[in-house]
Parts: structure tokens; sequence; C-alpha cells
């Protein structure tokens, strides 16, 4: 992966928002440890087809230089359809922010198990919209340079490290995490609109500088 994309941000990205919330939920359920494995699985399994998906289809594109990532080529132009979305999706997110509530198929989570757990893993990162669009940058980067798939790798683990983050904590910190996950929980389920505008604006940046 080049220079122009920072493995940190993205993954950062890629789980900013309902992702994050529901991992924090699924590890106050009843079956915390293997429902919450099971997500992470999901995750893993999404973000790798994925990436590998739009690696694949950016190898397709012909050796033109158009392609080739100077002034005025389809890539900027796709860099930029890519920023013109993220802004809209922070400007929505923003406007609708008094009203916003949290998807109610998340307060579902709080029965879920194993099986559960790992489709919504998986669904959240192969068909959430900004997620889909980091996949197609990272792709679009790595098929344009050249560079093989093993080149993701740093970026797969981080994102499935990510989304580990309230597993490790209930493992490690059981007591202190049982009491601090469920407060963490509600605080982002309640200001998803915030870590939706928070993701979007940072991706921004990182496209365009």
């Amino acid at each position: 992966m080049t220079e122009s994309l920072t493995v940190l941000p993205l993954a950062i990205t890629m789980m900013a928002g309902p992702q994050f919330v529901s991992a924090l939920i699924l590890i106050t359920t009843a079956r915390a440890v293997p429902t919450s494995l099971a997500f992470v699985a999901g995750v893993a399994t999404a973000v790798t087809a994925g990436t590998a998906l739009t690696t694949w289809l950016a190898g397709l594109l012909p050796p033109d230089p158009l392609l080739s990532g100077s002034d005025g080529s389809v890539y900027t132009l796709i860099q930029y359809g890519l920023v013109a979305f993220l802004l809209g999706v922070a400007i929505w997110n923003w406007t609708r922010r008094e009203t916003a509530e949290p998807p109610k198929w998340l307060g579902t989570l709080m029965s879920a198990g194993p099986r559960r757990g790992f489709r919504t893993g998986f669904l959240l990162i192969a068909f959430f919209p900004s997620d889909i669009v980091v996949m197609c940058v990272v792709g679009l980067d790595l098929g344009r340079g050249g560079a093989g798939f093993g080149a993701a790798v740093p970026f797969l683990l981080t994102t499935t490290l990510i989304a580990a983050l309230p597993l490790l904590a209930y493992l490690l910190f059981r007591r202190r995490a049982a009491r601090l996950m469920p407060a963490v929980r509600d605080w982002t389920n309640d200001h998803g609109w915030l870590l939706n505008i928070v993701a979007c604006l940072f991706f921004v940046v990182l496209i365009l500088f």
C-alpha cells in the first residue's frame, strides 16, 4: 500500500459508527465471548473478501495514462467523487443530529448468539457505504500501483484488531470492562451521528492530503 494510504485512519474509518457500537453491544450479551469472536470473524471475512475483490477489479483496468493518478486523471476524478459523497454523508448526519436515533436492529443484538454475531460483522462491513468506499480506495491504490494483495495485510489486520478491542478489553479487564462497557455502549449509541461525521471528515482529509 502506498504512503498516501495510512493504515490506522483507514481501519478506524472502517469501524466507526454502528460497526463499533455493535461490537460493544455484543460484549454485553449473555454469550459475550463466542458471540464477539463470531462478530470479529465476520468483520475479518468481509474486509478480506471486499478488499480482494476491489483489488482484483482495479487490476483489470487497462494500463492507460489516464489511470496514472496525475492531475486530471480518472483516478483523481474518482477521488473527488468520493470526497463529495463523504461530505454529503457528513452534512446529512449533521442536519439530522437533533432527531437521530440508533437503528432499531442495534437493540435486537442484546439477544444475539454467535451466528447472528458473525452475520452482523460481515454485513456491516460488506454493505455499509463508508466501508465500501474505503475498500474501493484501497483496491484502486493497490491495483494501480501494481502491489500484490499482501500489501493490504496491515490494513486487514488493523481493522480486525479494532473490531476485537471490546472483546480484548473484556478478557483482560473483565470486572472493570463489565462496568464500563454499558456506559461506553450507550454513549456511542446516542452519538452515532457524531462518530459518522468525524469518520467522514477524517477520510476526506486522508484522500485530499
